[in-house]
């Protein structure tokens, strides 16, 4: 499967549009600028990068290969499923990847002060990695992400790698667990992380439902919700639901769908990277509104299932795919030109 993806990232990025001027951004070809377009902005062509992220300077193509990964996670102080979640994780990438320098950064800048805090230990934000790797000579970077879908976490790391442009002779920015949807040809991450998060499913009789807890965003993104509740129905799991602790479907919602159906027992699981605060608390805590509660309150049986998504050895594989398809696409051939950088049909 690796070498297929390999190949589809060397194909996609011989094919990419070239920015006009020194900083040159090969775009992946998830998308290509129609070539009617004669005077592409950098905006436009920005924009106009849809997947992988490719930065590479021409200024900077003489500079020996030096690789490294950048692996982008939110964090968590809960150390025991840190260490089952990401770092499991991260031990499977650079497994994956054994002759490639691994880092890690945290994007939350609260969960960094607390464990330093509490543990003693300093996580890099991914600036702070992307400095010190180009301090220690690294000259192509692929920045990975652990998020699971591309919201606000995500979205960071695409700001990151966009600020560091022209640093270094190639920077990557690649994709969080659910990206792509099946449009245009592309793959189906959503029915695939839909299948790999089901081996962990109990089995459930026709009055129990599985509730699966996801974070919520007010980004645009909480959008993936609807869409994997549609992946769960073409799977045939009716009786599984998703709801968001900060986004949309609430709660709330969900509760008259189980209610209409006979639902009588629920089980709770986080679909979540780690089983920190929301997990332990916020659906499977004492306290009066959390979720395990709420639900009993309303008549339901509950059980709670406190493990994050990166203890699914099926998930923690998408997430080596997501690494090294970024990898792939750091030490794929580049085209690049001095000069003007206008494809040939553009001038």
């Amino acid at each position: 499967m690796v070498k297929g993806l390999k190949k589809m990232v060397l194909a996609s990025l011989a094919c990419a549009a070239l920015v006009t001027g020194v900083n040159m951004q090969p775009a992946y070809a998830a998308y290509q600028l129609s070539s009617e377009v004669k005077t592409a902005t950098p905006a436009l062509l920005q924009a106009s990068q849809i997947g992988v992220k490719v930065d590479a300077p021409a200024a900077l193509q003489n500079l020996e290969n030096k690789d490294a990964i950048l692996i982008a996670s939110f964090g968590t102080t809960f150390k025991e499923t840190r260490e089952k979640t990401i770092d499991a994780t991260v031990n499977a990438i650079q497994a994956a990847h054994p002759d490639t320098k691994v880092v890690v950064a945290f994007t939350s800048h609260i969960i960094i002060d607390r464990i330093k805090e509490n543990e003693g230990l300093t996580y890099p934000t991914p600036e702070e990695a992307l400095s010190q790797l180009k301090a220690e000579g690294y000259t192509r970077v692929a920045v990975t992400s652990l998020n699971i879908i591309p919201g606000m976490e995500y979205d960071y790391s695409a700001a990151v790698f966009n600020l560091h442009k022209g640093e270094f002779k190639k920077l990557v920015c690649g994709l969080p667990l659910m990206y792509w949807m099946g449009q245009e040809g592309q793959r189906e991450d959503i029915m695939e992380s839909m299948k790999a998060l089901s081996t962990e499913f109990p089995a459930i009789g026709k009055k129990e439902a599985i509730l699966l807890m996801a974070h919520g965003t007010p980004h645009p993104s909480n959008a993936y919700y609807s869409v994997m509740q549609n992946r769960l129905g073409e799977l045939g799991m009716k009786n599984v639901y998703i709801y968001s602790v900060e986004g949309w479907p609430h709660l709330d919602t969900v509760i008259p769908q189980l209610k209409a159906k006979g639902i009588k027992k629920v089980t709770l699981i986080p679909m979540m990277m780690v089983a920190g605060d929301h997990a332990n608390n916020d659906m499977a805590g004492a306290e009066p509104d959390s979720h395990k509660s709420v639900l009993e309150k309303e008549g339901f049986k509950v059980d709670t299932y406190i493990h994050g998504m990166g203890e699914n050895a099926e998930v923690r594989k998408l997430f080596v795919e997501r690494a090294d398809e970024a990898l792939a696409a750091l030490q794929a051939e580049t085209p690049v030109k001095s000069g003007h950088h206008m494809k040939k049909d553009q001038q």
